[in-house]
């Protein structure tokens, strides 16, 4: 077979067969493929789309295309959660201590920026010493010894989307739902899990902006793992607006901490982390319902467990033991600050959160270009939720820029971003809707 020979066949609409997949597959693991190759492939997926058998074919062949690991002898399930991409979204960091101080075991396998949207694996490299891509054998241990391992997708599991992914973010073929959907389930079926919870998120700061797009691409994600035999639960979660008061890598993790130890606690942050934590709990039957799972990963937040949990996982993957306790040393600062200042009196009544996350990309907190570096410290803290009422002059957001020059281009694209008006708006539901595991 010849590369331009299917990639000419699903230009022109044409389903291909399992053999054809395998084929590409193993040619974007091997190399066989060139980055312009793969490019155009993922074009013609997000012009022609693929039916079912072709993304189950596409998921099991990049599942496949490195390590599945297994997980025997463990006294609890094992959990993961992941969110379709937003801006200001930290929860990973909260949720997989959370679940792991309730019983469960949580191997997260994390991505990096993608599009505008921040990674986990980006933040996680605000952390100094972390070791963000150990080896399977590292991973094993520490979840087996800690209960909870955030990491980045190693070259072992499943690399033909490590080599895709990277090529899908600089190409604008992201928001393809049969390429997203193989693209997580890979990941997770290669993890060994034995249930998922997706968040999928929806709004202007999302891949998926409209609730129509986030309820196909979570049906086609739940066909897809539950014909695998994963079971899986989905929660649609708003992005109209930043999750939180941070976006940018190492101000993200400071919230984090703050979060964990109950110095801060934005409201929609805190409803979503409960909400995932109560479905993770309930899908591996830690939990009677998501309710009591709520319940119960409060309770691991008021008493410290999750926190501590956090605490041996950064110790454990060779970052700092007294980071929780001296984060504010450990984390990176930008060197310059500029307030964002309302310039009237009146209600934020919107946000556009894809321009907050462009404009993160633009100080440096993202990537043009595949091999672009990121810049850790930059970005924006202090955001005011939608609804708050300002006077003139009131801070509605914080620039963290590496010069003056980026600083006040950033807060030109935040007056662009955030919108004043003189009546409060409807604010939108945190969460619009469940779709629960068959």
């Amino acid at each position: 077979m010849l590369p331009q020979e299917i990639i000419r066949k699903k230009r022109d609409g044409h389903e291909l067969s399992e053999k054809e997949i395998s084929f590409v597959v193993r040619n974007i693991t091997g190399g066989g493929f060139s980055d312009s190759q793969i490019s155009a492939f993922a074009m013609a997926v997000f012009f022609r789309g693929m039916t079912l058998a072709e993304r189950v074919a596409l998921t099991r062949a990049m599942t496949t295309s490195g390590t599945v690991l297994h997980w025997e002898g463990l006294d609890g399930p094992v959990l993961d959660k992941h969110s379709t991409g937003g801006v200001g979204d930290k929860v990973s960091l909260m949720l997989a201590p959370i679940v792991a101080a309730c019983g469960g075991y949580v191997p997260m396998i994390s991505g990096r920026g993608l599009g505008h949207t921040g990674g986990t694996l980006d933040k996680l490299g605000a952390i100094p010493g972390y070791r963000a891509m150990p080896d399977l054998e590292t991973l094993r241990r520490v979840v087996r010894e800690v209960g909870c391992a955030i990491i980045g997708q190693t070259s072992d599991l499943a690399p033909a989307d490590q080599r895709f992914y990277a090529v899908r973010d600089v190409t604008g073929t992201v928001e393809s739902i049969p390429l997203i959907s193989a693209s997580i389930l890979s990941k997770k079926l290669a993890a060994g899990l034995n249930g998922l919870v997706m968040d999928v998120k929806a709004g202007s700061g999302a891949f998926m902006s409209d609730l129509k797009s986030a309820r196909d691409l979570t049906e086609s994600i739940a066909r897809i793992a539950n014909a695998a035999g994963l079971p899986t639960t989905a929660l649609i979660t708003d992005m109209d607006e930043v999750l939180g008061k941070t976006v940018g890598n190492a101000l993200e993790v400071g919230e984090a901490v703050d979060y964990l130890t109950g110095k801060a606690c934005e409201r929609r942050l805190h409803e979503v982390t409960l909400a995932l934590a109560g479905e993770m709990l309930a899908l591996g039957k830690l939990a009677a319902t998501p309710e009591e799972g709520r319940a119960k990963a409060q309770d691991a937040l008021d008493s410290g467990a999750a926190t501590e949990t956090f605490a041996r996982m950064v110790a454990a993957l060779g970052g700092p033991k007294d980071f929780v306790e001296r984060s504010e040393a450990y984390l990176v600062r930008a060197p310059v600050t500029l307030p964002f200042r309302a310039e009237r009196a009146g209600v934020v009544a919107g946000m556009n959160a894809r321009e907050v996350g462009v404009a993160v990309v633009d100080l440096g907190g993202g990537r043009r270009k595949t091999e672009d570096a990121v810049d850790l410290a930059v970005g924006f803290s202090e955001f005011l939720p939608v609804g708050t009422p300002v006077a003139a002059g009131d801070t509605i957001a914080v620039v963290h820029a590496v010069d003056d020059a980026n600083a006040r281009r950033a807060v030109v694209a935040l007056e662009r971003c955030i919108r004043i008006a003189d009546t409060a708006p409807v604010l939108s539901h945190t969460i619009h809707d469940r779709i629960a595991a068959p």
